[in-house]
């Protein structure tokens, strides 16, 4: 029995209104829900959402690396 050792990667987006990092986490917290074994985030995209030339809203689009075991 061989076992292989692969990575999956999900995209999530996380917001907060305090900032990108909180964004981040965010989007980590949730992920973590459902998807075991969280190797790594890679930050893909901050965006924010405006109004009334403020940032209300930051946003952060986070890749989730996670691994997966499985024989062959």
């Amino acid at each position: 029995m061989i076992v292989m050792h692969v990575v999956k990667i999900v995209e999530i987006i996380g917001s907060s209104p305090e900032g990108w990092k909180e964004a981040a986490e965010a989007a980590l917290k949730e992920a973590s829900k459902t998807v075991k074994n969280i190797k790594s985030i890679h930050l893909k995209k901050c965006t924010a959402k405006v109004k009334d030339d403020k940032i209300v809203e930051y946003r952060a689009v986070v890749k989730v690396a996670f691994s997966v075991e499985h024989e062959r």
